[in-house]
This record gives structure tokens, sequence and C-alpha cells, in this order.
């Protein structure tokens, strides 16, 4: 009988937990950055995640990566671009990975988290100095 309960106990852990998971916005979709500039498509990249730009909506962009400090790279288109990098999930966030800044021809570590209205926090760090950016989920883009 005790066995009974406590397997009725861990079943009710289970699903609780499950149903949590489930309530958790997902980071995967299209998203819109701060500037409203460009259009980043998250997803899955092995057993990381990665971001690409997959629209340049600013008309005075260029359309290659022309601010890269390798001048063999400038010739790249932008759209197609991998923006985000290697994160990981740890803790709630994703984190441990890279974002590229094709404006300013930088690489910043990365960490991306969904916040308050389901936008996404995109914090870039260079030695102790962090930034975080809010992006907002394109519409009909599915927050699971």
């Amino acid at each position: 009988m005790k066995s009974i309960h406590l397997l009725t106990w861990f079943a009710v852990i289970m699903v609780a937990d499950s149903v949590g998971a489930e309530a958790e916005p997902s980071v995967y979709g299209r998203w819109l950055t701060d500037d409203r500039s460009g259009v980043i498509q998250i997803e899955p990249c092995g057993a990381t995640i990665c971001g690409t730009l997959v629209r340049v909506l600013d008309p005075t962009a260029p359309t290659h990566d022309i601010n890269n400090p390798d001048p063999k790279l400038r010739i790249r288109p932008l759209v197609g671009m991998t923006i985000l990098s290697g994160l990981k999930r740890a803790d709630g966030r994703w984190r441990g990975g890279q974002a590229y800044d094709p404006k300013a021809g930088r690489i910043y570590r990365a960490a991306i988290a969904v916040g308050p209205s389901a936008r996404l926090n995109v914090t870039g760090c260079i030695l102790f100095l962090c930034q975080t950016r809010h992006w907002t989920r394109i519409a009909g883009e599915p927050g699971k």
C-alpha cells in the first residue's frame, strides 16, 4: 500500500513538472531586433541553438558584412549570416554562446532568455561590461 502511495505522488510530481515546462515560452522562432533593423530566426543547431539573420529591414543597411575586421569576410551576405551561436540551456537561460553584431563587426559573449511580455532578452558582454537588448517575437510565430 505504501509503495502505491509513493508511486501516486511520484506521478503527480512528474505531471506538475511537465506542465511547468510546457508553460515556459520558447526562444525558438523569428524575432525582430530591438532597433527593428532585422529578423533573426532562432532554432536548434545540434546540441546548441543558433540565430540566423533571415531578413534585413533597414533599407540603408549594407547587403554584405562590410564591418567585419577580417577583410576576407567582408564579402559575406548579411542575410543567412549566423548572429547567435553556441548557446546551451542552463538555469532557465541559454548561455555560453556568442553574438555577432554586423553593425560593429564584433563578437560578444552571449546569453538569451524570454522575459516579460514574451520579449527576448539578448545580453552581450565584452570582459565584464554587458548590455541587454530586447527583441520582439514576430506576430504569428509560435511561443512554444
